[in-house]
């Protein structure tokens, strides 16, 4: 993704938070939150006995780890069957049409900035992976102003794979900016945003949609925690890794009790993903501090999980200048917040969504 215009430009999407969120808290102090109405009709109520099994802590996160080939038939995977039963045809080839009603299982969000090269296998391998899955889902890719051919590739990629949306902002304003505009159309019941380079293969999916099944609102790949068990593999180049790690430490100012804030894969519930996005005003690479900050000022359950992840050559990142723009953002977010910003009730209210800014391009006419 590229850099953004403007570090962080004024908020135009905001959306009232609902009032029993706004009475209720999380489980930050240690109170219960029950399941909301929308998980429990479908099926993905929390798995309490698998939360009971990991460990909550006292503040906001909640770090899980989950056994390979676990023998536990949940709920929600019983709700994939079910959807399994109704949509593969006769000859056992799985092949989902979503009408505009029906909203899918999984949304993945690609933010994507002059990414022509790097982004087709990274869409294939997606799709061949919740294909075989046998989920349904869909694919947005947000074009962030590229200059590359980017939209001719999704365009073409879309010809194969019908669940590819394409997105197209005027200009380019930003990674926050491309995945808010991602999170506030997609339709899935979770939402998912990826790199579009891959560095995050979409396999560890599996682990965070167990955190959410846990009991988490959003879950959170994590680099730093990967690096520190066995098993996992995170390359990346020291200098890069050497900011992450100076810029977490001023995040631990802002009261965030996670080790990677800025990991590209992150899982959220709907509902979850529409109140924040709604909020949140950060354009630049700075934008995930500022979700999980107003997450965790909202009372939402954050789950923290280790993931293999893999720098990718071609990366946008510029690691000095992008990294004194995110310490203005993060400045930013401070101010905003003594402003009183994110209270959820502390604004006029405006659309959630921002239409002149994006043409939305189905993938087939």
């Amino acid at each position: 993704m590229g850099e953004p215009t403007s570090g962080s430009g004024p908020c135009t999407a905001h959306r009232q938070h609902d009032a029993d969120q706004d009475q209720k808290p999380g489980t930050i102090a240690g109170h219960d939150r029950p399941p909301s109405a929308s998980f429990r009709a479908h099926g993905l109520a929390p798995n309490h006995d698998r939360l009971r099994r990991g460990s909550l802590s006292r503040t906001v996160t909640l770090r899980l780890q989950f056994p390979s080939g676990s023998a536990t038939v949940s709920a929600q995977q019983r709700r994939v069957k079910d959807h399994r039963q109704q949509h593969t045809p006769a000859g056992g080839c799985l092949r989902v049409t979503l009408t505009s009603t029906q909203a899918p299982y999984l949304s993945v969000i690609v933010p994507a900035y002059n990414e022509a090269h790097r982004l087709p296998p990274t869409l294939q391998h997606i799709a061949t992976h919740l294909t075989q899955r046998r989920l349904a889902y869909e694919i947005l890719v947000v074009d962030d102003g590229s200059l590359d051919g980017t939209a001719r590739e999704v365009e073409s990629a879309a010809l194969r794979i019908p669940q590819i949306r394409l997105i197209r902002l005027p200009n380019n304003m930003g990674k926050g900016a491309a995945v808010r505009h991602g999170m506030q159309t997609a339709r899935g019941l979770l939402q998912l945003f990826t790199d579009a380079d891959g560095a995050t293969p979409i396999e560890e999916f599996s682990h965070l949609e167990q955190a959410l099944e846990a009991g988490a609102d959003l879950a959170i790949g994590s680099r730093a925690l990967a690096s520190r068990q066995p098993g996992y593999t995170v390359q990346a180049r020291w200098l890069r890794s050497a900011l992450g790690t100076t810029f977490n430490g001023m995040v631990q100012r802002l009261g965030l009790p996670l080790a990677d804030t800025q990991c590209g894969f992150k899982l959220f519930r709907r509902s979850v993903a529409q109140d924040l996005f709604a909020v949140t005003c950060v354009n630049g690479y700075a934008f995930d501090l500022e979700v999980l900050y107003v997450a965790q000022r909202r009372g939402y359950r954050i789950a923290e999980v280790p993931v293999n992840w893999a720098d990718q050559p071609g990366s946008k990142v510029r690691v000095w200048r992008d990294g004194f723009t995110m310490l203005q953002e993060l400045l930013e977010i401070r101010r905003r917040e003594a402003e009183g910003f994110y209270h959820p009730r502390s604004r006029e209210l405006l659309q959630p969504i921002e239409p002149a800014l994006a043409s939305i391009e189905p993938s087939h006419p």
